[in-house]
């Protein structure tokens, strides 16, 4: 096993178009480095360049202590399992498997052993003898990784590998990888542009945007801690509520649209910079898990008018609007639409035994320690 090490790494394409740039990220020895973000953000990109399916156009690319730039992928000492399975249909599980070892020309017994090695640690035992047309998308998805876990590389690479699959068996294929990749103990890259499956199967996720890493963190700071509106709004599901705010001279009252919340000390002892902002407009952020329905000894409270429930059996999500201006992060998609952009829409997540209908006028209770704060002209989250 090996760490991989990426510094400075840049891909310009020949039409001048800079699809990453300079990206520096460390992933350790044994490490589930997941790299997330929009279609077109450069993840698949960065990973072909390890790979070796891309040239790097500068930087330098480390696996253990060896510079693989000008190495071929067979050089590299990596395996790569891909999104649309590339299985052999007239081979059987076994065969397929086997198959990379048999271009290595080892021995008979030698490739048997390692397949059947593979096959009891992915659960395919009962199905080596079957063809890629037998299986089901997700017994397909192990043999593509059984077919890397038996060259035993220095690294794994995973591009989407889940994303043919339906929404219930992404979720059990979610823990099969986890489950996986701990047992090997090998570096694991992986890619996807779903945030849920970042956040569930990494020990650190990067989050990139436009060829750049935004932050790069364990799931649960970036989920607490988000560097800038972008990672705000994209870590998260469903996305952060994110509103213009005017922060009063006192530096403890914050004012949306119409209604006000007041900052407690601890809000602004935890949060200096804020102070700077006094008499300013900031952008602030409430979670829709954060907004629980206000009782009457709440006094910290936003009131709205719903517009649309949804019942998810142990939640429900509940529209509304307020009359505070909504913002929308970027999201390096410039033909996306946002229906609901110049209105103070946003989405709360309550209890699924609440009587709340569309119609509705509700009071949300707001706790301000549990804000985010961000800086409208740089978009960085506002903290020190």
């Amino acid at each position: 096993m090996a760490n991989v090490s990426l510094e400075h790494i840049t891909k310009i394409y020949g039409n001048g178009f800079e699809a990453v740039h300079e990206i520096d990220l460390e992933i350790a020895d044994g490490e589930f480095m997941v790299l997330v973000g929009p279609s077109g953000c450069g993840k698949t990109t960065v990973l072909r360049m390890v790979a070796g399916l891309e040239e790097i156009t500068s930087g330098i690319l480390r696996i253990g202590d060896r510079v693989v730039n000008n190495l071929s992928p067979k050089e590299r000492d990596v395996a790569m399992v891909f999104q649309n399975y590339a299985l052999y249909p007239h081979m059987t599980v076994g065969e397929n498997i086997g198959f990379g070892l048999k271009m290595r020309k080892l021995g008979k017994d030698e490739i048997q052993r390692k397949v059947r090695e593979a096959t009891a640690i992915l659960g395919l035992d009962d199905w080596i003898d079957r063809k890629p047309g037998q299986l089901s998308g997700g017994q397909r998805q192990r043999v593509a990784m059984g077919r890397a876990i038996v060259r035993d590389p220095a690294v794994f690479l995973m591009d989407e590998p889940l994303s043919n699959l339906d929404a219930k068996l992404r979720v059990h294929m979610r823990a099969e990888v986890s489950r996986i990749q701990r047992r090997l103990g090998a570096p694991t890259m992986y890619v996807t542009h779903d945030q849920i499956e970042a956040m569930t199967m990494g020990d650190r996720v990067a989050v990139l945007l436009s060829g750049n890493i935004q932050q790069c963190d364990a799931p649960q700071n970036l989920y607490d801690r988000p560097d800038n509106l972008f990672v705000a709004a994209f870590i998260g599901s469903p996305s952060m509520n994110l509103y213009e705010a005017h922060l009063a001279d006192d530096g403890a009252t914050l004012r949306l649209g119409s209604q006000s919340v007041r900052l407690s000390q601890r809000t602004r002892a935890t949060r200096p910079g804020l102070a700077a902002y006094s008499g300013r407009k900031i952008i602030i952020g409430l979670r829709p898990e954060h907004l629980p329905l206000a009782s009457p000894a709440d006094d910290q409270v936003l009131c709205g008018d719903v517009d649309l429930v949804e019942a998810l059996g142990s939640e429900l999500l509940v529209h509304f609007t307020i009359d505070a201006q909504r913002v929308r992060a970027e999201t390096g998609d410039e033909d996306e639409e946002d229906q609901f952009a110049g209105r103070g829409a946003g989405v709360a997540r309550v209890d699924p035994r609440l009587p709340i209908k569309s119609g509705d006028a509700v009071r949300f209770a707001v706790d301000a320690d549990r804000m985010q704060f961000f800086d409208p002209a740089t978009t960085k989250a506002i903290w020190a």
